[in-house]
């Protein structure tokens, strides 16, 4: 099973986060799952697959050129896939996960994981999506989740779209239930 993870690439988030991440590329070598994700050696996205290296797994960073050119990529990838453009690395992002996990991160975090919910919501995929929400940093937007099934802008049924947890141990142990 292919665990793509969405996360920050920032260096200066809080220690706990970085915790987070490591715990989650650990538990994914472990359990002898690929590591998909966005291709980064900074901020968690860095942790997340030094952590993958370090239990002897397998890391898939799929990258833009543009972002390669700052000298961001994790080099040490087993596969690092190298697009033209964001929207073409999602893509193969999407195509090769078999579930997605998205850590704390800025707006492109956010924007992936929204993306990924509406393509389940419009029937392109059902594979499934957690949110950790270490130290309740999801908290804001899961309100705002709330008040859109609250007001009707979507159907409550959609909440299955996803769930929330409170760790990466917690998303781990989802997933081997979810194990065929």
């Amino acid at each position: 099973m292919n665990i793509c993870v969405y996360c920050a690439s920032s260096e200066l988030v809080p220690a706990a986060f970085f915790a987070d991440a490591r715990a989650l590329g650990e538990g994914i070598a472990q359990r002898g799952w690929p590591l998909v994700y966005g291709g980064g050696s900074v901020g968690l996205m860095g942790a997340v697959a030094e952590a993958v290296h370090a239990a002897d797994g397998h890391v898939i960073g799929i990258i833009p050129q543009g972002l390669l050119d700052r000298e961001v990529g994790y080099l040490k990838s087993d596969e690092l896939i190298v697009t033209t453009t964001l929207r073409e690395r999602k893509q193969i992002m999407d195509d090769r996960a078999d579930a997605f996990i998205a850590l704390a991160g800025g707006f492109g975090t956010l924007e992936e994981l929204i993306e990924i919910m509406t393509l389940r919501q419009l029937g392109y995929h059902d594979k499934p999506i957690i949110i950790v929400n270490t130290d309740g940093y999801f908290d804001p937007l899961l309100q705002q989740f709330e008040r859109i099934f609250e007001l009707r802008f979507t159907d409550a049924r959609y909440r299955r779209l996803y769930t929330v947890v409170p760790s990466s141990a917690a998303a781990l142990a989802l997933l081997d239930g979810n194990r065929s």
